[in-house]
């Protein structure tokens, strides 16, 4: 008898930072683990995250996320003094810290996070690393978009 696997409702997205792809061309990604605390998985678990206006800093061989928002739940952390806006250490491995440090320092770099999402049991968090945009390529990227969907909408209507 074959077992049947449970179909998922929900996508594995926790919060993305759409702002990121927006403002930066985003040449490298990487995919980093969180050290959490316990009332911190049950905020994500609900969705109570902003990554809007986070960032990640390099020092001391390690990599940071300052200024992600999770909010506390009332119920899950009335024993613990929780600090929405802590800082929390990414857990990468030492190729992938070198290769950032070397981004940042050499090149210009900067590095953000892009999305986080389950894997598995685990709590993950896409970084990249990333050049800023200038205005004017702001307006092409947006062109570019926009040009895209007008070719998918005649391309759909020459079909039929």
């Amino acid at each position: 008898m074959a077992k049947k696997k449970k179909g998922k409702t929900s996508s594995n997205t926790i919060a993305l930072n759409k702002r990121a792809k927006h403002d930066y061309f985003i040449e490298e990604t990487f995919e980093a683990g969180l050290s959490l605390q316990g009332w911190e998985v049950k905020s994500l678990r609900e969705g109570k995250v902003n990554l809007s206006e986070s960032y990640v800093l390099l020092k001391d061989g390690e990599a940071w996320l300052f200024g992600c928002h999770i909010t506390p739940l009332l119920s899950a952390s009335t024993h613990v003094v929780a600090d929405p806006m802590r800082t929390r250490k990414l857990l990468l491995h030492n190729r992938e810290l070198a290769q950032l440090f070397r981004g940042v320092e050499q090149q210009g770099y900067t590095v953000v996070s892009l999305a986080l999402y389950w894997k598995k049991s685990l709590i993950k968090l896409e970084i990249g690393l990333a050049k800023g945009k200038k205005l004017h390529d702001k307006r092409s990227s947006e062109k570019d978009r926009e040009w895209d969907k007008t070719k998918e909408r005649l391309m759909k209507h020459s079909v039929r």
